[in-house]
Formats: C-alpha cells, sequence, structure tokens
C-alpha cells in the first residue's frame, strides 16, 4: 500500500530496507471521505503528507465567509501548510477532501526523528521544499501574469483526468473568476 510513497523518494534517494522501516513507522494512514477535513483553519493540528489516493483543495475563508482555493493536490504529491507545520504556528489553511482519500502524514516531531535515524532524507526534505517554492512562485506568477482562460487551459491540461472530480464552485474560486465566467470560458473553448 505504501509502494506509491517509497517509489516517490526512491525517485531522488534510494532506501535499504531498514530506512523504508523507519519511514513506515513514523508515517501515519489517515483515510477521509469526501468533503472530511484533515485540517481546519486556525488550529494547532499541521502534517506534512503524501496522497496515496484521492484529492484535495486547499483553502482560507475570507472575513466574508467565502471560499479562496489556493491549491488543489491529487495523488502522488506532497501536501502541507508550510509554516504552521515547520513553525507549529496555528494553521493557515483549510485541507479539505475532494473526493474519498487516503494519504500519509507525518508531524514535525516525528519527521525530525527520521532526519536523526535516516540523514539522507534530509537531502529528499531539502529537494520537497525547493518544489514546493517553485509551485507557490508559478501559482503566483499565473495568478499575476494569465488570464483566467489561460489558467483554466494550463490546468485543464495538467490535469485532465480530475477535471471530473472538481466542481465548478471549486475551480472558479481557484481561478479567481465567478461561476457565470467560468462556464463562459468553458464555452469558449
Amino acid at each position: 500500500m505504501y509502494n506509491l510513497l517509497r517509489k516517490n523518494i526512491e525517485r531522488k534517494i534510494p532506501l535499504t530496507e531498514e530506512e523504508w522501516n523507519c519511514i513506515v513507522s513514523k508515517a501515519e494512514l489517515i483515510k477521509l471521505k469526501k468533503n472530511e477535513f484533515l485540517q481546519i483553519q486556525d488550529s494547532n493540528n499541521s502534517y506534512e503528507g503524501f496522497i496515496l489516493k484521492g484529492s484535495f483543495k486547499t483553502y482560507i475563508l475570507n472575513e466574508n465567509g467565502t471560499e479562496s482555493v489556493i491549491f488543489f493536490s491529487f495523488e502522488k504529491e506532497w501536501m502541507c501548510d508550510l509554516e504552521s507545520f515547520y513553525h507549529q504556528k496555528p494553521t493557515t489553511y483549510n485541507i479539505k477532501a475532494i473526493e474519498d482519500s487516503e494519504i500519509l502524514v507525518i508531524n514535525k516531531v516525528n519527521k525530525a526523528k527520521l532526519f536523526v535515524e535516516v540523514p539522507k532524507l534530509i537531502q529528499f526534505h531539502v529537494i520537497m521544499i525547493e518544489r514546493a517554492n517553485i509551485a507557490i512562485q508559478q501559482r503566483l506568477l499565473d495568478v499575476l501574469n494569465k488570464t483566467s482562460k489561460e489558467r483554466y487551459l494550463d490546468f485543464r491540461e495538467r490535469y485532465p483526468e480530475k477535471m471530473q472530480t472538481i466542481n465548478n464552485k471549486n475551480l472558479s474560486s481557484y481561478l479567481g473568476v465567478s461561476h457565470e465566467f467560468l462556464s463562459k470560458i468553458k464555452r469558449m473553448v
């Protein structure tokens, strides 16, 4: 079951059986039904996680109660509220399953233990943080420099198999447009 995680790690660093067993011993499998939360905004419960199955949305609730979707995360991807996890601050984001999902998570204490027990995981950690920073920068550049239509087309090209999973409300929030405008974009393409 955890094979997807092992393959993901071993694309960057080789693992012995002993190292792999150490990783598995520190990870926790969480199964969530559609619309269940992995993390609730302003809580003190933050994980770093690898998605084995399913999809998640990471979003904030604005003062007026509307959702702003920041990211979607899918199978074989890592997910984390970085500031909360690394600085032990209250969580910034809600993370909610948008379909039945399974995720392997680790808390900060167990991750620190892993770095001591399997030091080469630090190299993998650096790679993960670099990718997260690049993804955040790319998301910001897309929002600032691309039209809503271009962002929609990019998303559709990158995740064609997930287009049926994400409803128009979530997709329009992610793109920063109204439901009506999203419908117009879909008709144009």
